[in-house]
């Protein structure tokens, strides 16, 4: 159902993968938008290996809700920073992850709650600020999205 990576010799471990997932703080999830154009937004993100889904935070309606009501397959892409290795020649290295499932809303409160939790503890320094951001952040107002993965596709790039 999904392609196999063309260039094989630059994947990554699914162990590696799953690391730049934790790693990373921000992705592009692309949609199917309106009249068919694709879009793609920046967002921060939760990945959480235990339930093999990536969770971010939404508005209640706007674009993003729409395109996901309208279809709920997804890509979500992430990639470290680049690196230059000056001894190699001056040549750049960057590894990134694709990521393809379905979208939904987190509809179990507990769940929602659960997973809300460990997603503001990836961006707050301590347990105080991620419940003071959880209970005057507007949660009640906002929209948790899981996105169940089908396929993933981690790979390092090395160029000259």
């Amino acid at each position: 159902m999904f392609r196999k990576m063309r260039r094989f010799k630059q994947q990554i471990s699914d162990e590696q993968s799953k690391e730049l997932l934790k790693k990373t703080k921000r992705g592009i999830l692309s949609l199917a938008g309106d009249e068919g154009y694709p879009y793609g937004i920046p967002m921060n993100f939760y990945y959480d290996e235990e339930d093999y889904a990536i969770y971010f935070h939404s508005a209640k309606e706007g674009h993003k809700i729409d395109a996901i009501a309208r279809n709920d397959k997804v890509c979500f892409t992430v990639m470290n920073n680049d690196r230059i290795d000056e001894k190699d020649g001056w040549s750049y290295h960057l590894e990134s992850v694709v990521v393809f499932g379905r979208a939904s809303i987190v509809e179990d409160e507990e769940v929602k709650w659960s997973r809300a939790r460990k997603f503001a503890g990836k961006y707050f320094p301590s347990d105080k600020y991620v419940e003071q951001e959880m209970h005057t952040g507007g949660m009640e107002r906002m929209a948790l999205i899981k996105i169940s993965i089908e396929h993933m596709t981690g790979k390092t790039v090395h160029e000259k």
